[in-house]
């Protein structure tokens, strides 16, 4: 049985660091294999990309970052950007921008042509 006196500290950081290097290991390794799915990119690349990724984990996944790296940033702020008008499209109330645009427009902040540009677009 394995005791606490047995373990030292240092024993506990440098499996901590092992473990957190290990999982960040396949976080990065799956983000590079969605990444090659979702590339526009013949299925032959797509497939030799992989082949590469399995057979040669670090010289693969290396070398497919500083490949890659700018079509991955660009990949993934694009899905960002879908992400959140997306979000944003379901997160809006007509009713709730019409009932404020009508308080803006009883208070004098906006005008009348104003506040049926506002309705116009929250009905759209």
């Amino acid at each position: 049985m394995v005791l606490a006196s047995d373990y030292p500290f240092f024993g506990v950081l440098w499996s901590m660091l092992i473990f957190f290097l290990w999982v960040s290991w396949f976080v990065l390794l799956f983000n590079i294999i969605g990444d090659v799915f979702r590339r526009p990119a013949s299925g032959w690349n797509k497939t030799l990309w992989l082949i590469f990724i399995v057979l040669v984990p670090f010289v693969g996944v290396f070398a497919y970052i500083i490949i890659n790296n700018d079509g991955m940033a660009k990949r993934n702020m694009e899905r960002a950007g879908a992400q959140r008008q997306a979000y944003a499209a379901a997160t809006s109330d007509p009713v709730a921008d019409i009932e404020r645009a009508k308080k803006l427009l009883d208070s004098g902040a906006i005008s009348q042509a104003e506040y049926d540009a506002i309705k116009a677009k929250a009905l759209s």
